[in-house]
């Protein structure tokens, strides 16, 4: 048996050819960038994951080459609205890093109330949601949706273009709120004809089912043989988690990437307002989960801004630079924060500064702070009851070992990384194997070895991370002054 898994991510598209004993026989990347038009907005083109597909699958399915089922993961939640010939109308706006939407939520919060959409749907009205999205492009582009009669998702886009079938998965569909009631795992109608009355919102499945098989047409695009079957896929995190085995009760996925993930699967609905309850990628599982704006990004945006070719540099420095980045503090809310702030205005802040800090320095600083994020989202996890017993790594950010290690001396956690940590389009292929025959995650996907902090850095960080959360609330105000500042600037450029 070999299956083909690939998943759309917000940096790259990535593929992974798996033998049936769970051995990666070939990967493949496509590097990829979202546009940013203005500030807040982050789009891109629903075509490119076609696209990216069809080179991932060409490159890997070699003549000769045997592929029995497939998968498919991807970013989101995102909004990529299409006619009814699947012709995408408007560039895809993606997930919570997008924050175009805040008069919208706060008009959905008024009119349909907190507490209502919180118990209904499982989260309260934020930038990861869909609904709002719908609204604004209806306000601000009344001819795309006067013209957009379905809704898709990196993964589901796929899924139609293999299949011809329209659907998608229950986990997704959890989070387009207001539009999904995550008790009776539907449609929501009286809010779905509200926000989205001419769009036919597809038929839900679970993420491992099979939705169909692959075209003739397909099939010419991609070189994959006529007839393989196609699974339903999800939204990249929960296909993260699925290729580490984090999918039992108490079990945390921690996500090392452009953004930071976690996802911790619950035994009952946990309705808390700064983290996100849905329903989980299997069925009759749930999820409390939270997300960082910004992580790698932070990194990248470093690398790019300091001119340094790679990581490997960057890495050794803040690696020299040890514990608390010699007296730096930063808040990683460039792109605005997700969970549990909740706030799209918040902005990025290095506390500390002085000439004698270094790159290294900065780079430490940086690592750090998405560590004490995930303690942020953590704390915010047990508060709402919330029992983490194994946490698990998965992601890029997992190779080079400081970064997992910094989290797990910032946080106490003991993290578990696996043998092979490629992430979403893993857990895809995985999702396909087991659709058609039975296969067990441990055994595909051992672990390979764990993070245990280091108790003697455990006083320096408690410090830190309580000057951490100090800093965000002494700097709010100045924060959304300048992002006010950033959008006048945006609409009116100074010449």
């Amino acid at each position: 048996m070999t299956v083909l898994g690939v998943d759309i991510g917000t940096s790259s598209s990535k593929g992974v050819l798996v033998g049936g004993d769970g051995t990666v026989l070939g990967t493949a990347v496509r590097p990829h960038a979202v546009s940013r038009p203005r500030p807040g907005h982050v789009e891109m083109d629903a075509r490119v994951w076609w696209d990216e597909f069809i080179a991932i699958a060409r490159e890997l399915v070699t003549p000769g080459t045997v592929v029995d089922a497939v998968g498919v993961s991807g970013m989101g939640p995102c909004v990529a609205l299409a006619d009814e010939t699947d012709t995408p109308l408007h560039p895809a706006v993606l997930y919570g890093v997008d924050t175009r939407a805040t008069a919208q939520i706060a008009r959905l919060d008024a009119e349909l109330g907190r507490d209502a959409v919180l118990g209904r749907c499982g989260s309260l009205l934020s930038t990861q949601a869909v609904g709002p999205k719908i609204v604004w492009l209806a306000e601000h582009r009344p001819d795309v949706t006067a013209r957009a009669r379905r809704l898709y998702m990196p993964s589901s886009y796929l899924v139609r273009q293999l299949t011809g079938v329209y659907v998608l998965d229950h986990h997704s569909a959890s989070q387009s709120v207001p539009l999904y009631d995550s008790l009776g795992q539907e449609w929501y109608r009286p809010w779905t004809r509200r926000i989205a009355p001419d769009i036919e919102l597809p038929p839900l499945r679970w993420p491992g089912e099979i939705a169909g098989r692959v075209t003739a047409e397909a099939s010419t695009a991609t070189g994959l043989p006529i007839g393989v079957p196609v699974v339903t896929g999800t939204i990249d995190a929960w296909s993260e988690a699925l290729s580490v085995g984090a999918q039992g009760t108490g079990d945390l996925m921690l996500m090392y990437g452009s953004t930071m993930f976690l996802i911790n699967t619950v035994s009952e609905r946990l309705l808390v307002p700064q983290l996100w309850s849905t329903v989980g990628a299997l069925p009759g599982t749930r999820s409390l989960a939270g997300g960082m704006a910004t992580s790698g990004v932070i990194t990248d945006w470093l690398r790019d801004l300091l001119g340094v070719p790679d990581h490997h540099a960057l890495l050794a420095e803040a690696e020299a630079s040890g514990p608390g980045a010699k007296g730096l503090v930063m808040l990683p809310y460039f792109a605005g924060e997700r969970t549990p702030v909740a706030d799209p205005d918040a902005r990025g802040v290095i506390a500390g500064l002085t000439v004698e800090h270094t790159r290294g320095d900065l780079y430490r600083a940086a690592l750090e702070a998405s560590a004490y994020g995930v303690r942020h989202n953590v704390e915010a996890m047990r508060a709402a009851g919330a029992d983490i017993r194994r946490v698990v790594a998965v992601g890029g950010g997992t190779r080079g070992g400081l970064w997992t290690r910094i989290v797990s001396d910032v946080t106490g956690l003991e993290q578990e990384i696996r043998s092979v940590t490629i992430g979403a389009s893993y857990g895809a292929a995985f999702l396909a194997a087991a659709a058609i025959v039975d296969v067990d995650i441990d055994t595909w996907n051992p672990v390979h070895e764990r993070v245990v902090p280091d108790v003697r850095r455990r006083s320096r960080y408690d410090d830190l991370y309580g000057l951490y959360l100090r800093l965000y609330p002494a700097t709010r105000d100045i924060g959304h002054a300048l992002a006010r500042h950033q959008r006048a600037l945006a609409e009116d450029p100074p010449r």
